[in-house]
């Protein structure tokens, strides 16, 4: 168990029984008052922010967690196949984890894949940039050009 005052922006506690990461960290020192720390968290599975004060002599714990790159192999019902690239061993991770960028994702891409303890995969994170190719899209509305429009895609992974 650490104090509050060893948490940093980043780190990732277990609050409550939650995983959950430090969004933002402040000391606050009020006129005639006592010092408290206002921590904002993020929960990892629903992504849910929550704010709460700590005094300085608070216990969390502090959670250790190894960040590794994983090569996306296919989608196995509500799980994705990913394998280690220095290891070649595979694992399997939920689509929540990715969040809806799950839909963006093909073959072969690299992830980034957060581990509690080894073995727990607790967040993943998608490339920020992908190249899709456009399938379908409805022709174009004549006349409709005052204005930016906007038109529904399909792209060569089906979403």
């Amino acid at each position: 168990m650490a104090t509050i005052s060893d948490l940093s922006k980043g780190n990732y506690v277990r609050y409550n029984g939650e995983v959950m990461q430090i969004e933002e960290l402040l000391h606050r020192t009020p006129g005639n008052l006592r010092a408290f720390y206002q921590v904002k968290m993020r929960n990892v599975r629903n992504g849910k922010l929550a704010e709460n004060r700590f005094r300085p002599g608070d216990e969390i714990e502090i959670l250790r967690v190894e960040t590794r790159e994983y090569q996306y192999l296919y989608a196995d019902g509500d799980s994705l196949v990913c394998m280690d690239k220095e290891t070649f061993d595979q694992v399997y991770i939920d689509k929540v984890l990715l969040g809806p960028s799950v839909n963006f994702i093909k073959e072969e891409v690299t992830l980034l894949i957060a581990f509690e303890n080894g073995t727990t995969a607790i967040t993943a994170e998608a490339p920020a940039h992908v190249i899709f190719e456009i399938t379908y899209t409805e022709p174009g509305l004549a006349g409709d050009t005052a204005t930016r429009t906007l038109k529904p895609a399909t792209i060569d992974n089906g979403s």
